[in-house]
């Protein structure tokens, strides 16, 4: 009985190591991608690599769109180089424009741009524009 419990426990041992480390190397695989599905069968989309030509003010304003159902559920802004106190307001009145909306009127929805921000919504509505087209055609 002993024994058979050392077997069971080794078994299981062994098996959640091989789940953590699939689990790890499908991370890291992911981390180079530009769609990532997520286990609740969210997609996330990086315009890291997809607008690297798209600038704001002073940088690159690459987005993480989460799609779920084929409907934007937010945008998210990733590490950039502009003004923090402009690109604040670009987070706050532009990036929500989305929420919401299947990515068929999200990628045809004009976008006013901020007043004093407009070459960073401008570059954030073009990662758009670029992240969904791509989400669309490799969904």
């Amino acid at each position: 009985m002993k024994k058979s419990f050392i077997n069971i426990a080794m078994a299981a041992v062994v098996l959640l190591s091989s789940v953590a480390m699939m689990q790890h190397a499908r991370a890291a695989v992911n981390q180079d991608n530009v769609m990532t599905k997520m286990a609740d069968g969210t997609v996330i989309v990086n315009t890291t690599s997809l607008a690297k030509d798209v600038r704001g003010y002073n940088s690159a304003t690459p987005l993480k769109i989460h799609i779920k159902n084929n409907k934007v559920v937010k945008v998210e802004a990733l590490r950039n180089r502009e003004t923090p106190k402009y690109f604040a307001v670009v987070k706050r009145e532009v990036l929500v424009k989305w929420d919401g909306m299947t990515v068929s009127k999200a990628r045809k929805m004009k976008v006013d741009t901020t007043t004093g921000a407009t070459l960073s919504s401008n570059a954030v509505v073009e990662n758009m524009h670029r992240g969904l087209d791509y989400y669309k055609t490799h969904k």
